[in-house]
């Protein structure tokens, strides 16, 4: 539907949705942005749904209430990478650059999260390289190009012709699930299906994948709130 409704005092938005393959009413709060979306079943008058929706305003609050607000990366805190919240330091240096267990950049705040994404979308696309070829060589296969996005749906994908698509936010996570991230798609490389072979598959390029895929059901959220906009 595309509409939006104020619901509440202080009022909340909600975003309709007409569903024709929902068979009950539904609400979904964003753990990323907070955006509220109450799908309504074909047939199911918008009143009902609203209806639906006020009888749980308090659950809306609590939840929205519970989202923590979006990291800046600036010199003076920190910024997630390879599972490690790094000290973030001003410096005299031309780039970002580890060191000594810290981020060095620039001394310049205004520019600072702009700076700090493209070092780490650098480190990215080395790690994710890196682990491509290595779990492609173990299967005897080749892969097209690597893709570098900032996508929410998804934390990579394989398509038809062999190119890789990653989201560069895997820096952030510990190492092992970026190496978890790039076995599943090269995985794809075989199999472009989630059956039982495809399984198979990436449980002999990347053994025991199941705490990785739980870490970023719980944590990949979380990833996604540091921001590098300014």
């Amino acid at each position: 539907m595309g509409e939006t409704r104020r619901l509440g005092n202080p009022p909340i938005e909600l975003n309709l949705r007409r569903s024709a393959r929902a068979r009950r009413l539904s609400l979904r709060v964003s753990q990323l942005d907070g955006r509220i979306t109450l799908t309504l079943p074909k047939g199911v008058p918008e009143r009902e749904g609203i209806d639906f929706a006020l009888e749980r305003e308090a659950w809306l609050r609590g939840h929205l209430a519970g989202l923590t607000d979006d990291r800046h990366p600036v010199p003076g805190g920190t910024v997630p990478f390879e599972g490690v919240d790094l000290p973030i330091v001003a410096a005299r240096v031309r780039s970002p650059r580890l060191e000594g267990g810290q981020l060095l950049v620039p001394p310049d705040p205004d520019r600072a999260p702009v700076r700090i994404g493209a070092f780490l979308k650098l480190a990215a696309r080395d790690r994710l390289t890196e682990a491509c070829d290595r779990h492609a060589a173990a299967i005897g296969r080749r892969y097209g190009r690597i893709t570098l996005r900032d996508t929410r749906s998804r934390w990579g994908s394989c398509s038809s012709n062999g190119d890789l698509m990653f989201s560069w936010r895997l820096i952030m996570a510990p190492p092992r699930i970026l190496d978890y991230v790039a076995a599943h798609e090269v995985a794809h490389l075989v199999e472009m299906n989630h059956g039982p072979r495809f399984w198979k598959l990436t449980e002999r390029l990347f053994p025991d994948h199941k705490p990785a895929r739980a870490w970023l059901r719980e944590h990949g959220t979380e990833l996604h709130r540091v921001r590098f906009d300014g």
